[in-house]
Formats: structure tokens, C-alpha cells, sequence
């Protein structure tokens, strides 16, 4: 079986596990439609968290909005220029920014606060925490900012559940306890693995058991290391 495991759907607004993300996911879908308020503070929206969280889910996600720009911390400057086509625009991993990036980034702050634009940021902590240019920090803490809360390993099992149930996969009791324990722990990895036990039991012609997943997880090690 060919193993990839980061050939996985696009992340979109409605694949995110909201659990206790109830207001940030109330607001996400209007920005993405362009329906923000005026206000600058409503236009700017800061989010941290730790790894894992979903921060990056949510960024790529927006950024299949129209007149949307997703920009990673190693961006090339050009990707900082701001645009008069680009309406929203979407700075990942904050906390990660170069010397150089930092400056681009404060540039097309400002410029986006001029023509009226929105700018989702996000970052590994609050802005006071992070150890960036204190202009950009300020910046950062303009509009919104919301802690995007990972799920609790409850909550996990029971979206991995529902997801199974909806597509008819039958799991073995135990399964998805030793999975969240036994492999990287952020949603869209655990969703991966899912669609892979299942297509690995079809093939096999076995069911879902602990016993398949330590195979499935030894041939991802195996994998991993070629």
C-alpha cells in the first residue's frame, strides 16, 4: 500500500472541529465573505495557540476566499506588497518572522488599515509575549485576538467517532484511545490516519482492530524514514 498521509483534503472552514472555538468559528465565515465591519479593530484578527491547534488550518482555509492572499513567515518580500486586488490577507507563524520580514510585515499593516483592508494573523502566543519589533507587536494586537483552544483528547475521540460512524467504518473498542496517544495529535494528521486505516482494511481485507493500527502506524514509521 502507498502510504501518504499528506495527500489529504484541502483544510477548509467547515473540516475545523470547532469544541470550545465557538465564537472565533461565528466570525471566521463572515471575514471570508467580506463582510467584516468597518470598524479597523473588527478588520484585523489576531490568533495563537500552541502547535497543532489549528491556527494553519484555519489561515489556508480563508485563503480559498476570493481576493485572498496566504503569506508563511518565510514569504519572499514580493509576497508582503500589498495589492489592491488582495482584499484579505493571511500572515502565518508571526513568531517566526525574520528581521527583514518583520519590517515587510509592519509596511503592509499600515497599508492595509489605510485602504480599509483585513488581515487574520497568527502566531505561537499572545502579541505581548512575542519577542518581535514592539511596532509590530502592536500591530499584531490591533483588532480581535482569540486563543485558538485545542481539542481535549475527549473531544478528538468523538470527532474521529462521528466521522467513522458517517462514512459506515467500523472500529474495534480501543482503536481511536491508542491512535491520539500513539501518533501526532492535530485533527487533520488524525483525520489522514483514519482515511488510511480504512483504506489499509479494505485491502487487507481485515477489520479495524488495535492490532491493524500498530501495523498501519509501523508501516507510517517505516515510511517516514525512507
Amino acid at each position: 500500500m502507498l502510504l501518504d498521509l499528506g495527500a489529504d483534503k484541502a483544510p477548509s472552514l467547515g473540516t475545523f472541529v470547532t469544541g470550545s472555538n465557538v465564537e472565533l468559528m461565528h466570525l471566521l465565515p463572515s471575514i471570508a465573505g467580506g463582510l467584516a465591519n468597518d470598524a479597523a479593530s473588527d478588520r484585523f484578527v489576531y490568533l495563537w495557540g500552541s502547535a497543532g491547534a489549528g491556527k494553519s488550518h484555519l489561515l489556508h482555509a480563508l485563503a480559498a476566499a476570493p481576493k485572498a492572499r496566504y503569506i508563511a513567515s518565510d514569504a519572499t518580500p514580493e509576497a508582503f506588497s500589498y495589492s489592491p486586488d488582495v482584499e484579505l490577507y493571511l500572515l502565518d507563524d508571526c513568531d517566526k518572522l525574520s528581521e527583514a520580514a518583520q519590517i515587510d510585515a509592519f509596511a503592509l499593516f499600515n497599508q492595509v488599515r489605510e485602504n480599509k483592508g483585513m488581515m487574520v494573523s497568527a502566531g505561537n502566543a499572545a502579541p505581548v509575549h512575542l519577542a518581535l519589533r514592539e511596532d509590530l507587536r502592536t500591530r499584531l494586537g490591533w483588532g480581535l485576538i482569540y486563543q485558538v483552544h485545542e481539542l481535549t483528547d475527549e473531544e478528538k475521540i468523538a470527532a474521529l467517532s462521528q466521522a467513522a460512524a458517517a462514512r459506515r467504518i467500523n472500529l474495534a473498542s480501543g482503536v481511536l484511545p491508542y491512535l491520539i496517544t500513539h501518533f501526532r495529535r492535530d485533527m487533520r494528521s488524525l483525520s489522514g490516519m483514519l482515511d488510511a486505516l480504512d483504506t489499509f482494511s479494505l485491502e487487507t481485507k481485515l477489520p479495524i482492530t488495535l492490532s491493524l493500527l500498530r501495523d498501519l502506524l509501523q508501516l507510517e514509521k517505516e515510511t517516514a524514514i525512507e
